[in-house]
This record gives C-alpha cells, sequence and structure tokens, in this order.
C-alpha cells in the first residue's frame, strides 16, 4: 500500500494550474493507494460542477457543492488512474474568499464516510473551525480480494492555541472514532496535525498515548521527515525544521519506507508544505 498526505495550500500559491499539474503527474508516476489532501479549497462564488463531473464523487455531508474551480477536482481529471473522493468543508478562508476543506482520494470505491467537529468553534467564518473526514474503502489484496480500512484526512490546531487547544480537539477525534475503534476497524490518519514531533510532552506525545503508529518511526527506510523548513502561516516565527505532517494507522504497523516528497527535490514543490508518502 502506498499512501501520501499533502497540505495543498490550494490557490494561495503562484502559478496554481501549473503545480496543480505537478501534482498530478507525481500522483501518476508513484501509484499511491490512498491519498489525504489538506487545504483543499474553491471559490464559493463558482458555479457549481456539472454532474457528470463528479461520477466517482461520494458525499460525505448531505448538500455539499462542489464548484467549478475545486481543487480536487481539477487535479482528478488529470489523473492517467481515476480515483474515488469526497471531500468536506471546515470553514471559510480569507475573508469568504474560499471555502476550505479536507479530502481523500482512494482507488477503491468508497461505501461509507464519517466526519464531524473536531473543534469546540463550529463558526463556519472562524478559521480555527475544524472538521474531521473519513471514509471506508478497501485494498486490493489480489486473489484474497480486499482488505477493509478508514482513510481519514485531518488539519489541526496548535497545542498552544488559547482559543482552540490541540489537546480538546483529539478528545474530540477520539470521541468520533471510539465506535470504530472498539469495532477493530483499521484506520489511517493522514494529514497536517500542526503538532511538531521534536517537542516532548505536546500533541505528537499526545496522539501516541492514544495508541496511534507513527508510520514514521515504524518506517524500516525514512529520511530526516521535516515538512516545514521556515516560517508559514501558523508558524510565523519558525526557524527549524517542523516534522508536523502524518501518516497514522490504529493498529501496530511495520511500514517499509516513509519519505519527505514534493518537496523541490523528491517531486515538485507545489505547496508552503512538503508531503509525506508512506509505503507499507
Amino acid at each position: 500500500m502506498k499512501c501520501l498526505t499533502l497540505n495543498t495550500h490550494s490557490w494561495h500559491e503562484e502559478e496554481q494550474e501549473k503545480k496543480i499539474g505537478q501534482l498530478a503527474d507525481f500522483i501518476n508516476e508513484r501509484g499511491f493507494d490512498l491519498i489525504a489532501l489538506q487545504e483543499v479549497n474553491q471559490s464559493p462564488q463558482a458555479s457549481e460542477a456539472a454532474p457528470e463531473r463528479l461520477a466517482r464523487y461520494y458525499e460525505a455531508e448531505p448538500g455539499t457543492k462542489i464548484r467549478e474551480d475545486h481543487y480536487a477536482l481539477l487535479l482528478l481529471e488529470q489523473l492517467d488512474t481515476p480515483y474515488f473522493w469526497s471531500w468536506l468543508p471546515t470553514h471559510s478562508a480569507y475573508q469568504g474568499r474560499y471555502d476550505e476543506g479536507v479530502a481523500v482520494l482512494t482507488r477503491e470505491p468508497i461505501t461509507e464516510a464519517v466526519y464531524g467537529y473536531v473543534s469546540g468553534i463550529h463558526d463556519y467564518m472562524n478559521a480555527k473551525t475544524r472538521r474531521l473526514l473519513g471514509v471506508k474503502t478497501s485494498l486490493a489484496n489480489g486473489e484474497n480480494g480486499a482488505d477493509p480500512l478508514w482513510l481519514f484526512s485531518g488539519h489541526y490546531g496548535w497545542w498552544n492555541d488559547k482559543e482552540e487547544p490541540f489537546k480538546a480537539q483529539w478528545d474530540r477525534t477520539e470521541e468520533l472514532l471510539k465506535p470504530l475503534r472498539e469495532a477493530g476497524e483499521t484506520l489511517f490518519m493522514l494529514g497536517d496535525l500542526n503538532n511538531v514531533a521534536q517537542i516532548r510532552r505536546e500533541g505528537y506525545d499526545y496522539m501516541l498515548d492514544h495508541g496511534w503508529c507513527d508510520l514514521y518511526t515504524a518506517a524500516a527506510e525514512k529520511d530526516e521527515g521535516s515538512t516545514v523548513l521556515k516560517a508559514i502561516a501558523g508558524w510565523a516565527d519558525n526557524e527549524r525544521p517542523l516534522r508536523i505532517d502524518y501518516v497514522l494507522s490504529s493498529l501496530p504497523i511495520e511500514a517499509k519506507k516513509s519519505e519527505v516528497v514534493l518537496d523541490g527535490k523528491n517531486g515538485p514543490l507545489v505547496s508552503d508544505h512538503f508531503g509525506v508518502a508512506a509505503e507499507i
């Protein structure tokens, strides 16, 4: 299994259309099975996408509108292999300029979805409003058929945020996922979790204390791991490498490889975050 997570920073990038094409080429080359994207945006003023463009779209939240300039839709239309996908709007960005959300892409069909607030704030116009999206799909297993799994895409707040501390957001996450975990389902949590792996006794340790396996540490082959090297939105004073983008598993797992990608060296630079690719 090959998976990818990336905070796309969509429609905030210069030469955005070119970078969508570069990301599509990268996905075509690598052949990922599961993809989680964050900061996946569209213009609320744009016309709704025609139904024929949404043949493989799974509506997780009833009434969600997909617009013509939806970042994930434009990306999907440049992929060689058709993916099934879903998207959940989380909040309005840049004073109503964009609908911002999280997306998942899967090679196998999506059969169920789970979504919910992980922030205490539920105001769509507040950028600190956070919601989690998960879909049930499967992984082809040769002659043995397919193994079911859940893929989640998350974009969380910061450990020390006074309004929306990460600890409370993760507590809500655990409550949302409790039925699935108690049922023994296999869950993969991918995303920009905005908590630094290098800092002890904060968000990263809190996730691991709840039984999550970090595929970076579980990988037989890995690199340095950092996905943010400079000051960006949310990390305005940053002066050091940060590992804040993750591929996590709800069950202990052995991974073949974890690598930073889309950093200008291992794939094109298409966002203010680098991506993380993991192989099991």
